[in-house]
């Protein structure tokens, strides 16, 4: 799978582009016909401290998924999107199969 990543506001390092790209690749697992992700790293200029944006999006046949989070930190958020996208190919792919079956 191919993993797009942009970072806004900063420059990114290349351990944090290799960690949503070893991360997003372990969704292959729940969904074998992933077209490609595209990961967006972006930094609000705000006094609060969730100020970081992880937005994912994975392109799958049919369908793409779409995941925001604000957090302290930039792991933190593609964790949690990572999860989140889990469960959605789960449920995608539940609803082709049963769409097979009927």
């Amino acid at each position: 799978m191919k993993v797009f990543a942009q970072s806004v506001n900063f420059n990114a390092d290349k351990e944090l582009i290799k960690y949503a790209e070893t991360k997003l690749s372990s969704l292959t697992k729940f969904h074998d016909k992933i077209i490609d992700a595209e990961v967006f790293l972006k930094v609000q200029k705000t006094s609060d401290k969730e100020n970081k944006i992880t937005e994912v999006k994975i392109n799958i046949p049919g369908n793409e998924l779409i995941v925001k989070r604000e957090t302290k930190t930039f792991e933190e958020g593609i964790n949690s999107a990572v999860d989140n996208l889990k469960r959605q190919l789960k449920r995608s792919k539940e609803k082709h199969r049963d769409s097979l079956i009927s």
